[in-house]
């Protein structure tokens, strides 16, 4: 007799069943590893004064009375003050008037009609690339804005958040122009450096011919990537017939013209306002800048500028402004009721990204009390410290250290605080400067941190994926690791090699910047 053949079943676990199992097994492993002593020393650099304090990071368990007691009084605290969630809310307002009033169609079919695709996705990614400028910001608005840009160019918009994510965070410690965490991160090279060498110095301009090179190689090979596998091996996007309906090509009408200019216009007059106020020295300008701060970038996005905790909202209010203008002049907005709809229209269908969002929030809350990711951070600094290597051995080191130790904890500044007060001295020791220490460390960040749910923005990510999914299965946090695996391996592998032929060939890093000192 033949055997009845079995159909096989492969269910995938939705991604809120799989936080829960995750934040079940962190945990459980937070009781162990505090049984097991799990923990790590090191010498803390004092900010003030250049003297080393015996550290000791170890694992807090949640395995316990105290444990349940947190977990239980800081879940919803920890939602509600959850960064992510406020800003992707701000700011879908200000998409939701734009693709409500018809103004993201005509200008992203006016900017794309006559380009190749290849071409468009190159600027967005160069786009991503280059706007870590902003810090965190772009995770929220180039996503969702990149999935519309893809759509209306009738292209899988699974695409645009996958070569977006990918191009945010292996972009994320590439900068052209020298960002807040930057600056951050160059007090804390120089302040180690001084312990050998207190006259080191570094500048803004020290490493910009490595990170010009860079951005170009790394946005090149993420559009290649994007064009040649990932387009062509994630399941097909079937567009609705009112989705097919949304975004037919028309030509322009007088309305939508005088939309345009409206918008424009607008826009022109808000952005020359604040630009006016960014410019010091002008009569009357300057006025949203941070004198406290010593260099310009802090003054613009230092902890306690106004760019840095209203930046949010003038972006989402440029937004507003270009649809809202350009719905009065094309009469896609006739009243304050349509106004009104217009701000909710991205909200409409959120309620699954707000459980993708709690469930993340919740899972990352707990991993961070359980303080795993700094140990881990420890262990692999006294790995470096302690491991005898020079040259190009150690170089390697670094760089791997710094990939792994990002899956545990995402925040260039959280590693460097613990890092750099014992790498950058053991660098120095074997003749290698500090700001290509620093390069190197944040050269292995752009390799993982696009793999990590510890990270926040992930949760966007994750959440965008499953918005446009148009599979029976819900999207499975496997499947999205999966997508960005490739960039990662490639662009981790691509700017490895640089570091290897710029230290082989010993290039200048920038102005001023060198590797061997």
């Amino acid at each position: 007799m033949k055997r009845k053949s079995k159909n096989r079943v492969h269910v995938k676990l939705h991604p809120v069943m799989t936080f829960i199992f995750i934040v079940l097994i962190v945990i459980i492993a937070s009781g162990i590893l505090k049984l097991l002593n799990f923990s790590g020393t090191y010498n803390a650099l004092g900010t003030v004064k250049l003297e080393y304090t015996s550290t000791t990071e170890s694992v807090t368990s949640l395995l316990n009375l105290r444990g349940v007691k947190y977990i239980f009084s800081n879940t919803v605290s920890n939602f509600a003050n959850f960064t992510v969630l406020s800003h992707l809310i701000i700011v879908l307002l200000g998409i939701g008037v734009m693709e409500y009033s018809g103004f993201l169609k005509v200008a992203i079919e006016l900017l794309t009609k006559h380009a190749k695709k290849n071409l468009i996705t190159f600027v967005i990614v160069l786009s991503c690339v280059l706007a870590s400028i902003v810090d965190n910001l772009p995770f929220i608005a180039f996503i969702p804005l990149a999935a519309l840009i893809f759509k209306y160019g009738k292209r899988n918009p699974n695409i645009g958040i996958i070569a977006s994510f990918a191009a945010l965070t292996c972009g994320y410690g590439l900068s052209l122009f020298f960002t807040g965490v930057d600056s951050a991160l160059m007090k804390m090279t120089v302040n180690a450096a001084h312990v050998l060498m207190p006259e080191y110095a570094m500048n803004q301009f020290s490493m910009v011919a490595i990170m010009f090179v860079s951005i170009i190689v790394v946005s090149i090979a993420i559009t290649l990537l994007t064009e040649n596998y990932i387009a062509k091996n994630i399941p097909k996007y079937e567009f609705s017939e009112d989705e097919l309906d949304e975004i037919e090509t028309e030509q322009l009408t007088k309305p939508q013209i005088k939309g345009l200019v409206l918008a424009g216009l607008g826009s022109v007059a808000y952005l020359l306002i604040f630009i006016y106020n960014i410019i010091p020295g002008l009569p009357f300008s300057g006025n949203f800048l941070n004198y406290s701060e010593a260099i310009y970038i802090d003054k613009l996005f230092g902890a306690n500028s106004f760019f840095a905790n209203g930046f949010v909202f003038i972006v989402t209010m440029l937004f507003i402004i270009w649809g809202l203008l350009y719905g009065i002049g094309a009469k896609t907005i006739k009243n304050n009721r349509e106004f009104v709809d217009a701000l909710g229209h991205s909200l409409n269908g959120i309620g699954k990204t707000l459980v993708f969002i709690f469930a993340g929030a919740t899972f990352i809350s707990i991993f961070k009390q359980t303080n795993i990711g700094n140990v881990v951070v420890v262990l692999l600094t006294n790995l470096i410290v302690n491991s005898h290597f020079t040259g190009l051995a150690l170089v390697i080191l670094l760089f791997l250290a710094s990939a792994i130790s990002t899956l545990f904890v995402p925040s260039s500044l959280g590693k460097w605080v613990i890092m750099s007060s014992q790498v950058v001295p053991t660098f120095l020791n074997v003749g290698i400067s500090a700001e290509f220490t620093q390069i190197v460390f944040r050269f292995g960040e752009c390799m993982t941190l696009g793999l990590t749910p510890v990270f926040a923005y992930y949760i966007v990510y994750l959440a965008y994926l499953e918005r446009y999914n148009r599979n029976e299965k819900s999207m499975s946090l496997a499947t999205s690791f999966k997508y960005q695996l490739p960039y990662s391996l490639c662009i981790g592998g691509i700017l490895l090699a640089i570091i290897i032929l710029w230290y082989i060939i010993s290039l200048p890093l920038g102005i001023g910047g060198t590797i061997n000192i």
